[in-house]
């Protein structure tokens, strides 16, 4: 249970009138709120009990940077990878995606703890290749096509503000089916992709998040790009 102000907390009883200030007499200036059951949601986690407590520090101050309403919407997911809310990317939409594991839109601090624990530099190697496998395969066929590989190199590139010819862009996507589509059926599936990501650590260089490793000490660099401030955050 955690404790949060009440509508009277902080107002003097002279400003009250006989009512209000009978009821503020009888209370205890908090009203109790649920908090999430931190031990249950770090069990299958890289993260500690305390992280996660940490973590949800972090998910409060993201989840009510646009809506109060302790849920992450895609808007502040942006904001909180982007200064500007407005600018749309395939791979944040397709992350956000994947961290909304009940797929109602908004994620939930379950969602993001589990999500997040991929990105942990402890998390088991098989973890961030399933979950990069599905950030490629955008149509959800279980397989990664051209066309899907394509259009989240572009959207890696706009993430990183690099600008680079088509003709290098082609040029990446040929390579990587040279060498991942072992089969030779135009498309590359999840045992391909394993075995690719095995010769080729650099595909899952954006999978791993050092700062979450401390986590209690510092939140993870994404959130200082956010265009609201840190006084307006702890606010």
């Amino acid at each position: 249970m955690g404790c949060v102000p009440t509508k009277h907390a902080g107002r003097s009883l002279h400003s009250l009138d006989t009512r209000e200030a009978v009821a503020l007499a009888a209370e205890t200036y908090c009203e109790k709120v649920d908090l999430p059951d931190f031990v249950n949601i770090a069990t299958g986690t890289a993260f500690t009990v305390n992280e996660v407590e940490a973590l949800h520090d972090l998910f409060r101050k993201i989840s009510n940077l646009i809506i109060k309403n302790n849920l992450i919407s895609k808007e502040e997911f942006h904001v909180a990878l982007f200064r500007n809310k407005k600018k749309k990317n395939l791979f944040v939409d397709r992350v956000f995606d994947l961290f909304d594991q009940k797929r109602n839109g908004v994620i939930e601090f379950g969602e993001f703890v589990r999500s997040l624990s991929v990105f942990h530099p402890d998390a088991p190697e098989e973890q961030k290749v399933a979950f990069a496998f599905k950030l490629y395969d955008l149509r959800q066929t279980g397989f990664i096509e051209r066309n899907e590989l394509k259009e989240m190199v572009l959207a890696l590139l706009d993430e990183s503000d690099l600008d680079i010819t088509t003709d290098a862009v082609e040029m990446i996507v040929d390579r990587t089916f040279d060498q991942a589509d072992t089969k030779g059926d135009g498309r590359i599936d999840q045992e391909e992709w394993t075995a690719f990501a095995k010769d080729n650590p650099y595909v899952l260089r954006n999978m791993t998040l050092p700062y979450l490793k401390d986590i209690t000490m510092v939140f993870p660099s994404f959130v200082v790009y956010s265009e609201i401030s840190e006084a307006d955050m702890a606010a």
